[in-house]
């Protein structure tokens, strides 16, 4: 160097005396892809961009509100309307023609109940929405139903953050996997998101939804191999005993990179939709007048008084033109029939209850990111409550869990349970790999993904380095401090970090001279990942008597 010096004088030279450090990548960043109001920011469009944002606040400015539902409502197989059968005493005061029709009206619609073929998930059967212990009625869903939206109240309300939004299309198009699918190749160009959620998969055909998810998986353990995909249960509704939804689940889904995603079961009630934002606005305008019907019926029955009748059937009648009133007269409407007829707010009770009953992958998600925020990415999510969840829609026992959690192939369902005094829990933590030795547990893969990214990200600073001794010491200091750091924060299982990790590389341990020649670097990391306790054993025995 000191040839280099033409003048005389003191010439300070700086020096390194650190390497590079890794610095550890975000894990709890999932990329929702679905269907929203609009896609839009200050006039340009966002439809198929992923676009990032880290509240519900900026997802309505950016993606809008929530879609519309609208259900009918109606009775098992063909019968004569209820509204044929109450028209012809509305206006009368004789007492006989008014049982008449209501006994003619009973009999129109009782005992006939054949089932559905195609089960909806926001349909119901209860009980509960009819006039009499043998009338069946009950409440289909009428058009699209999007999830997303709401899924992505459910995230953020169970501890969600900074997520990537696809919108693919608005609430004017039909729910499609090829639209879907799309979207998700999206993401690859994308290098933040580390978890793929999509719960309008739920809403396509049963063949297109395993299409999809399977897309998912591809994404995530093909494509990019630093993803993780939560899926639902297609039919998660149901209860398997009876419809076979995780039997098909696992018929039907194939079982490419299984390691790279998780799959819980059942979908679950949530509270994200209050009551007061249901109202007759959400029966479709067919069923409208079957809807005043029913109503009608009910106070024919149950009002002793002929006059109050009269006056309440006058407030009903007013549903037949409620699109020529004004918001306000409307919503004066809503309330007085809420307070007046017992049925009305049932029906909008059921209504409530359907559009609370979510797929439960965006909780997840939102429980990814609150567990690894407060514990990190190496402690399982699970045993965890779930918020605004009022419960499971299965009740799942210990034993029916059994084959959910443990299956000869491999497929393993993670439980969503409810115990007493303890809320609704999420009550399992493997991947779909259930298996494997290797990736069994979420928090294992998700684990190896964040340091595989991170050393990844810091070591490209030395790609066309000297392939020397030098950089190999500086390669391996570098990961070594990295690993200590985790290790340090229960990342590494071991009493010391000898015991969590070893780092290894250089001439004649990683690489020969052919490798140099070629260019290589090769370096060898192994690392002893924690893993959960998923079952806890405790013996008790009987001793002799000492004293």
């Amino acid at each position: 160097m000191a040839g280099a010096y033409k003048t005389p004088g003191v010439y300070i030279l700086e020096k390194d005396a650190f390497p590079n450090s890794v610095v550890e990548v975000a894990t709890a960043v999932p990329a929702f892809v679905g269907y929203t109001e609009f896609a839009d920011n200050k006039g340009k469009s966002l439809l198929n961009k992923p676009w990032r944002i880290s509240s519900m606040a900026e997802f309505i400015s950016y993606f809008g509100g929530p879609p519309p539902a609208t259900f009918k409502i109606a009775r098992k197989g063909a019968a004569p309307t209820v509204a044929d059968a109450v028209a012809s005493p509305a206006a009368t005061d004789d007492e006989k023609a008014i049982v008449d029709a209501i006994n003619a009206a009973r009999k129109a619609v009782t005992g006939i109940a054949s089932q559905d073929e195609n089960p909806d998930p926001f349909s119901t059967n209860d009980e509960d929405f009819s006039l009499g212990k043998d009338s069946k009625f009950f409440l289909s869903l009428e058009g699209q139903y999007y999830l997303l939206y709401r899924s992505m109240m459910l995230f953020f309300q169970n501890g969600g953050g900074a997520c990537y939004v696809v919108s693919v299309g608005n609430y004017a198009q039909e729910i499609a996997e090829g639209e879907l699918s799309a979207g998700v190749q999206t993401l690859k160009k994308e290098q933040e998101p580390t978890m793929v959620v999509i719960p309008e998969a739920v809403s396509l055909s049963e063949a297109d939804c395993y299409k999809l998810q399977q897309a998912m998986f591809n994404h995530c353990g093909y494509d990019m191999k630093n993803r993780f995909a939560i899926l639902d249960i297609y039919n998660g509704f149901q209860d398997n005993r009876d419809n076979e939804c995780i039997d098909n689940f696992r018929n039907k889904m194939a079982t490419n990179f299984p390691a790279f995603g998780a799959v819980y079961y059942p979908w679950v009630n949530t509270s994200i939709v209050s009551l007061p934002e249901v109202s007759f606005r959400n029966v479709h305008a067919d069923s409208l007048g079957d809807f005043a019907a029913l109503l009608t019926l009910e106070v024919r029955e149950t009002v002793p008084s002929l006059k109050k009748q009269e006056s309440i059937v006058a407030e009903i009648d007013k549903l037949a033109d409620i699109a020529s009133k004004s918001p306000a007269e409307n919503d004066v409407l809503h309330k007085t029939l809420n307070a007046v007829c017992p049925l009305y707010s049932k029906i909008l009770a059921g209504i409530q209850h359907k559009l609370n009953l979510l797929p439960p992958s965006a909780a997840m998600a939102g429980i990814y990111t609150m567990v690894d925020n407060t514990r990190g990415v190496w402690k399982a999510p699970a045993n965890v409550s779930l918020n605004s969840v009022s419960s499971p829609a299965v009740n799942i026992t210990h034993e029916e869990q059994e084959d959910l959690n443990v299956n000869t192939a491999g497929k393993s369902i993670n439980a969503i349970r409810t115990f007493i005094g303890e809320g609704t829990l999420v009550w399992g933590a493997r991947t779909l790999d259930g298996n494997s030795l290797d990736w069994r547990y979420i928090n294992v893969r998700r684990t190896m993904i964040m340091l595989e990214e991170s050393v990844k990200l810091a070591t490209k600073a030395y790609v066309f380095e000297p392939n020397v001794a030098n950089t190999w010491v500086t390669i391996k200091s570098m990961i070594g401090n990295f690993l200590t750091s985790v290790w340090k924060r229960g990342g590494l299982a071991g009493a010391s970090p000898d015991d969590a990790f070893s780092v290894h590389v250089g001439l004649g341990e990683t690489m020969t001279a052919e490798d140099i020649l070629e260019g290589v670097l090769r370096v060898t990391v192994l690392v002893a990942l924690s893993r959960p306790a998923e079952f806890i054993e405790i013996t008790f025995q009987q001793q002799m008597q000492k004293s």
